[in-house]
């Protein structure tokens, strides 16, 4: 079963913007999360999270001078909560439509204000299946690349060969960039 753990305030087909319903509580750099538009599934790849001020430009202050411990800070000043907001960024890796699982981009965007829930296990070692995704991957960083391979192997019954047959996908996808292959696999062992 999966877990509601945010909603989405900003979306476009290629990615959405998400805010946690619990401060500093966003979910791991790649990991699988998911959300609906209608009768589709939107996965998407946790790319960034941020905790920031509710208020744009506004920032927080230091708090904590006379606190021993940093939740003191929170307890001293319960409104902090209220005052702050964390979030996340997803990019759009595929969508469900039935039983039909596409790991391209949809036609439409989520909607705002949709909730979005943390894939488990299965739902995300069902997704990995096929690593066609990758290709919109490789447009992003390699760290985010490392991050969602790492999360999606833990997924795997034998994580190992998951991993093989995902470097010989980036293998293919990257072609001639020989040292950013051996970068992004580095961070996977990692």
């Amino acid at each position: 079963m999966s877990s509601k753990i945010g909603e989405i305030i900003e979306a476009s087909t290629s990615g959405f913007v998400a805010q946690c319903y619990e401060l500093h509580q966003p979910p791991p750099l790649g990991s699988l999360v998911k959300t609906r538009e209608g009768e589709r599934e939107i996965y998407g790849v946790v790319s960034d999270a941020a905790t920031r001020s509710i208020e744009p430009g506004r920032r927080p202050i230091a708090r904590g001078g006379e606190e021993a411990e940093e939740e003191d800070v929170y307890r001293a000043h319960p409104q902090l909560a209220k005052l702050l907001r964390t979030e996340f960024s997803a990019l759009v890796v595929g969508h469900r439509e039935g039983e039909r699982l596409h790991q391209y981009l949809p036609p439409r965007p989520a909607k705002v204000h949709s909730f979005v829930h943390l894939c488990d296990g299965e739902e995300v070692a069902r997704f990995s299946q096929a690593l066609d995704f990758l290709s919109i991957l490789v447009a992003q960083g390699d760290e985010l690349i490392a991050a969602c391979l790492r999360h999606l192997a833990q997924a795997h019954e034998d994580r190992h060969r998951f991993l093989v047959k995902a470097g010989k996908e980036l293998a293919l996808l990257l072609g001639g960039e020989t040292s950013r292959l051996n970068t992004i696999l580095r961070r996977i062992r990692g």
